[in-house]
């Protein structure tokens, strides 16, 4: 028993010496105290022989000190061992390439890639170090030589990233895509990959490459992945028309496939604002799908669509439209998002809150999901905000919030209670509410938290009487009800009878974003002018930046000076809540390549 526990113990001591060793070896080694290091590796090396990590360790000290001829001489000798791993032939080809003896470093690579002939197991490990000494061309011989003798190898991976550092980027690119053609890993891994060399920019040398490769492999086999991928980089392209002739390829090719795929472009392009591409997507899924809800959810963005331009013309034939899609599907449990269309069309554009409160209220009775009717439940608190009975809509609001404590749609909900609360002028409600969802784990509920929180709690305690609050929270009211002249009107008093007060920039933005959607763009950008110029310390300074930016690169042609915003938020703005998107902006506006 005496004799198991020494050798316990001796056994678990030469194991911490050896970790010890170890670890001061690498220690030295990162620190460039190559002197120090060495030491160490020999103990290591003589120790355990067999380890080819700390043989390489040795050479490498070896070598960063210059010594040359021992590196050589310590890797001939492991060479005429039993257990000799070919990648030392590599080592010491390299060793001969740190003296200037490209011929005898050749003779050694070459030897190398001879093992594989008697293992092409060893494709992998001899690429590998290949690659790690930057030896591209002998890499790239390894792993197709292993490929080629033993067929089940795959290092098309491998390969790709070579292609790609030596930009053969067409190869890059064939690599990639046999590791999707045979199944080897995940298409979203090595879109990612790829999306790193393509743009936005359809004639970029890269994209027009990566378009010749996928429809060289088309012609080879015809299979839906080359339809897919194809489609997958006209997206990216934000050619939507292009990339929609791709999915009606997919859709007639695939019987009983779903318009899943063409739902998902047909928003991808609406929210880009493609609303003629969107239009046409749209409308294919009305006319050819079967499933009654695909087809709804396409009528309802088509309606969309048209409301984007709500002339009076515009709204009374949506009206139509909404009334034969009522007659057409009814009012059911699996058309919700019908009733909730329509209740918010008739609110929010006809200003008839009254039949759109008694249709959604009617829809409540229906039997749904908890989420289902937390849904109609919210639509409905809105539409009652509208009609100012703030009382109800409260009702509504807590039941959801209490509901759904967490998920995001309660979160939502606690939100709409202190939005609610701020309108009818209970603001201590409002910031109690506010403060647990200053940690939301949506960062835009998270953002517009704070800024309502900061809203009301600075002109709070500058003004006890809260007379400009009050006139902002009825301005934000008529915003929220489109009442976009009358809440300007309403802001406008406060900026003239309020001047000074903290009050003042948090008017300005709100009165440019309303003046931007009247379409006044030149007296949009003034005020933003103001918030940038006299408040550059406020907590709404980089709101107006972003908003020139906008302004700036989308309506008023001017992208210098859009890129000069988004470069104050890029360098004086790093914690805002726009600083991603400002940066890609700016590298666009740049010329950048953007991912």
């Amino acid at each position: 028993m005496r004799y198991f526990l020494f050798l316990i113990s001796f056994l678990l001591y030469q194991f911490s010496a050896l970790a010890q060793e170890d670890f001061l070896a690498k220690q030295y080694f990162n620190d460039g105290d190559f002197e120090k290091a060495v030491v160490f590796y020999e103990k290591l090396v003589e120790a355990n022989p067999r380890r080819t990590d700390y043989a390489e360790g040795l050479v490498a000290c070896y070598q960063q000190l210059e010594r040359y001829d021992e590196a050589e001489s310590f890797l001939l000798e492991k060479l005429n061992e039993s257990y000799a791993f070919p990648t030392f032939y590599i080592e010491l080809g390299y060793n001969h390439t740190l003296q200037n003896h490209p011929e005898k470093a050749t003779e050694f690579y070459e030897k190398a890639i001879e093992k594989i002939e008697d293992n092409p197991n060893f494709g992998y490990s001899v690429g590998y170090r290949f690659q790690q000494y930057a030896v591209l061309d002998y890499a790239i011989r390894a792993y197709k030589r292993a490929m080629e003798l033993k067929p089940d190898l795959n290092y098309d991976f491998q390969l790709a990233r070579i292609y790609g550092e030596q930009g053969e980027i067409e190869k890059m690119y064939q690599s990639y895509l046999n590791l999707i053609w045979e199944g080897r890993t995940s298409r979203s891994n090595v879109l990612r990959n790829i999306d790193d060399f393509i743009s936005e920019d359809p004639n970029n040398e890269n994209n027009v490459l990566l378009r010749k490769v996928l429809l060289k492999n088309a012609q080879k086999n015809a299979d839906l992945l080359w339809n897919e991928l194809l489609s997958w980089l006209f997206v990216q392209q934000k050619q939507y028309g292009s990339a929609f002739n791709q999915e009606k390829a997919i859709y007639k090719r695939a019987e009983g496939m779903s318009t899943d795929r063409l739902e998902n472009l047909g928003q991808i392009a609406l929210d880009d604002k493609d609303f003629e591409s969107a239009t046409d997507i749209f409308q294919y899924i009305v006319d050819n799908s079967d499933d009654p809800r695909s087809k709804l959810n396409a009528q309802l963005h088509l309606i969309d669509i048209e409301l984007e331009n709500p002339t009076p013309k515009v709204l009374d034939a949506v009206e139509k439209q909404f009334e034969d899609l009522v007659a057409e599907y009814g009012n059911q449990s699996q058309t919700l998002q019908l009733q909730i269309a329509y209740a918010n069309f008739l609110t929010f554009k006809k200003e008839q809150p009254e039949p759109a409160i008694k249709m959604l209220k009617e829809s409540l009775e229906l039997p749904m999901g908890r989420m289902a009717l937390a849904y109609v439940k919210l639509a409905l608190g809105d539409i009652l905000v509208y009609d100012q009975r703030f009382n109800e809509a409260l009702i509504l609001f807590t039941q959801v919030q209490k509901a759904l404590k967490n998920d995001v749609l309660g979160q939502d909900a606690r939100f709409k209670v202190a939005q609610t609360s701020f309108y009818k002028g209970d603001f201590d409600w409002a910031l109690t509410q506010l403060k647990v969802l200053r940690g939301s784990t949506s960062q835009l509920i998270a953002n517009d938290a704070m800024q309502l929180s900061l809203l009301i709690s600075d002109n709070s305690l500058e003004d006890s009487t809260q007379t400009a609050l009050k006139k902002y929270a009825r301005a934000d009211l008529l915003a929220y009800q489109n009442k976009n002249e009358q809440a300007i009107a309403e802001l406008e008093d406060i900026l003239q009878n309020h001047k000074g007060e903290k009050i003042e920039d948090e008017a300005l933005l709100k009165q440019a974003q309303l003046l931007e959607e009247q379409k006044e763009y030149e007296s949009a950008e003034f005020n933003y002018q103001k918030i940038v110029e006299f408040y550059a310390d406020g907590i709404l300074a980089d709101d107006a930046h972003f908003a020139l930016g906008e302004l700036y690169r989308n309506i008023l042609n001017q992208p210098e000076k859009a890129k000069s915003h988004y470069e104050k938020i890029i360098y004086n703005y790093q914690d805002s809540y726009y600083f991603p998107q400002a940066r890609t902006n700016f590298r666009r506006l740049r010329g950048d390549a953007i991912n």
